[in-house]
């Protein structure tokens, strides 16, 4: 099973989503930016790379915030989300041709890839609470 990380990074209530781009593995699907952890690597080291390879800015990562477990056709994956905090850098985009920062009411409105649904729906539950 592959180990993946998410980051949920938020900003005056919203939340960071980034559409993944035409070319990419579930291509015009939103998700949590993150990526695969590779060998030797930390959940948190993992994510910090990826935010920066793919985003251009540097995150502190905070708590963890939850898993989903997803068996695509590819092979299944374990999602591990944590909280971030955008440090420093401005968003540029390489392997994703959107990105926005969404309210919880609109999180409903974006068809996020199927192992980032569970995350969707716990953020919901706990965005403005």
């Amino acid at each position: 099973m592959k180990e993946v990380t998410a980051a949920i990074i938020l900003k005056d209530n919203k939340v960071l989503i980034a559409q993944r781009a035409p070319g990419e593995k579930l291509a015009g699907k939103w998700e949590f930016p993150g990526g695969k952890i590779e060998l030797g690597e930390t959940p948190q080291e993992c994510l910090k790379r990826e935010i920066q390879e793919e985003l251009e800015v540097d995150i502190d990562v905070l708590d963890f915030f939850g898993e989903s477990i997803y068996a695509y056709h590819s092979g299944s994956i374990n999602l591990m989300a944590f909280w971030c905090q955008w440090i420093a850098g401005d968003l540029k985009l390489s392997v994703h041709s959107r990105i926005e920062w969404v309210t919880r009411q609109q999180l409903d409105l974006y068809d996020f890839s199927p192992a980032d649904i569970p995350l969707v729906e716990k953020l919901k539950a706990v965005m403005n609470s």
